[in-house]
């Protein structure tokens, strides 16, 4: 999805500001946003991907002018009245209004004790694997309506395959519950220059990791 999201090579944002010693959470309501985004993920309310484009397709004033939790809050609050988990009354009214609907299991203090950690997306092939390491390929000028991990900067450009990480679930088909469509994944790796143009520094390497799907021939 082409959107204000999707930053990377664009101009006027401003310098990156590091914050020395930043802390965790800047307010205690930025941490209950990640504890609920953690405990929706984990009781199979929803993928990573699609809280990803719930925030893609925030308006883009809305994007650009919330913080970082503040967009995982309204993208939650999307994927929550979208998949009937709530309705926009009841977020109003903060409190239930009807029965919810049952998810597949419940984070609880012990599962988080033990060690919570993220799901893999790791899946088997459904194919053969189509490049290896040393292969040239070009990325392709895609411009989908809905989530896509390939961004605009590194798109039509030619680059060598550095590492195949094996199939994953593929985040176009997640996002749009189309199911897991495993598909295989590589490191690629493009020449500054080829992503920048003549005036980008040459000692520079740019890498992406890109779906099968993404890639052609070069």
């Amino acid at each position: 999805m082409d959107s204000v999201h999707d930053m990377g090579g664009m101009d006027g944002f401003g310098k990156v500001e590091v914050e020395q010693n930043e802390p965790p959470f800047h307010a205690k309501w930025e941490g209950r946003v990640l504890a609920m985004q953690r405990a929706m993920g984990y009781a199979g309310a929803w993928h990573i991907d699609h809280s990803r484009f719930a925030q893609e397709r925030l308006p883009p004033v809305t994007y650009l002018g919330a913080s970082y939790y503040k967009r995982w809050a309204l993208a939650m609050e999307k994927n929550l009245t979208e998949r009937g988990f709530a309705t926009p009354d009841e977020l109003k009214a903060g409190h239930a209004s009807s029965p919810g609907k049952t998810l597949p299991r419940k984070l609880t203090p012990d599962v988080v004790s033990a060690g919570l950690s993220r799901s893999s997306f790791f899946r088997q092939q459904q194919g053969p694997q189509k490049f290896k390491p040393g292969d040239r390929v070009r990325t392709k000028n895609i411009h989908p309506k809905s989530h896509t991990r390939l961004p605009r900067y590194a798109r039509d450009k030619v680059g060598v395959v550095e590492l195949c990480h094996g199939c994953h679930m593929y985040p176009d088909s997640v996002a749009a519950d189309q199911g897991d469509n495993p598909q295989w994944l590589y490191t690629v790796v493009f020449d500054s220059r080829e992503i920048w143009g003549p005036d980008a520094d040459p000692t520079l390497k740019i890498s992406i990791d890109a779906f099968e799907p993404y890639l052609e021939p070069a």
